[in-house]
This record gives structure tokens, sequence and C-alpha cells, in this order.
């Protein structure tokens, strides 16, 4: 498989989008995990060519509006991945979790039909390979604090502030205390 790597600046640093031929993003990481990246993609792919190159414009102009504050252009990206049946049901599932919002791993093994399965959603979610689009930080713990993120917790707080997710958790919280 050969696959374009495209090294973009963003507000959380540098970040490896990686496309195919077709223009369908398989890959966005960023560039202090590399060694994560190259990892995945042989997991996933085993035999892949990585050229560095741009991507589709499509593709960087999505991830660009997003970062500038259209929170809804990565919706439309098309993505691709390989990864194991259950997977990419998780991811699948993750793409469905409205902006601003947040899910728990238990909450979300649930949308699956599979109560108890918490920790092997949290192993798919740590697998995905296309962190931001298929939007991984999203999840979080259940007790509503936030959890491990492959790009580190402080990259997962700025993405989830930006998309209006911790103002809505944080107004979720203070009303629950002042019920009780």
């Amino acid at each position: 498989m050969h696959l374009l790597v495209e090294r973009r600046k963003s507000p959380l640093g540098t970040i490896l989008l990686v496309s195919d031929r077709d223009d369908v993003l398989r890959a966005l990481d960023f560039a202090d995990y590399e060694a994560r990246l190259q990892k995945l993609l042989r997991t996933h792919y085993t035999q892949f060519e990585l050229e560095e190159a741009r991507v589709a414009s499509s593709l960087s102009t999505a991830l660009d509006a997003y970062f500038e504050g259209d929170l809804g252009a990565l919706e439309a990206v098309p993505v691709a991945t390989a990864g194991t049946a259950f997977q990419r049901e998780v991811w699948a599932e993750l793409r469905r979790i409205p902006m601003g919002s947040t899910l728990s791993y238990g909450a979300l093994a649930a949308r699956l039909g599979r109560r108890g399965s918490a920790r092997a959603v949290g192993l798919a979610n740590a697998a995905n390979p296309v962190g931001i689009v298929v939007p991984c930080h999203r999840v979080i713990g259940e007790n509503g604090q936030l959890t491990g993120y492959a790009g580190g917790l402080s990259r997962k707080r700025w993405l989830l502030e930006h998309e209006g997710a911790l103002t809505a958790l944080h107004a979720e919280r203070a009303a629950s205390v002042q019920l009780s």
C-alpha cells in the first residue's frame, strides 16, 4: 500500500496526516508520537510505503477549518482503517458522539450493546489510528475525569475545550452538586 504523509502545523503541535492515493484519511497523529504512528501503520497494513507529500487539499482544509472554529468540518472527512471488526465498530461509534459531548467508556460499550466491556472499548479507543477525526478524545472516565489520551491529557483537554465539551461537563457537574 502506498501512503502519503504530510506534516501540518496546528495549535497542538505538528500533526501527521496520512492518506492513500484516493484521498482517504488512513491515520492522523502528532509528530512527537511518530514512532507510535509507524507501529500502528505496520499493525494495520503490514506492507506499506510512506511518502512525504501533500495530502488532498480537502483533508488539510477540513483540519484547518476545525482548528479555526468550524467544528463540523471533520464530519465528512472520508476515513478508512484496518483493525478488527470490534475496533472498527468502536471507531464508527466514536464518530457518532456529538460535537461538544463526551461519553464514558462504559456508556460507549452500552451504546454498542456490549455492557461490561468498557476495558475492551478502552483498548480499541487507544488503538484508534485516526485521532481527532475519529474523536477518541470525547471518551472520558465514568466519574467525568479526563483519562488517557494517546496525544497526552493536555491535548485532550484542549480538544474538549475547543469543542465546548468541558464547559458542558462542568455545568452538568455543578448542576448535580446543587441537586444533592
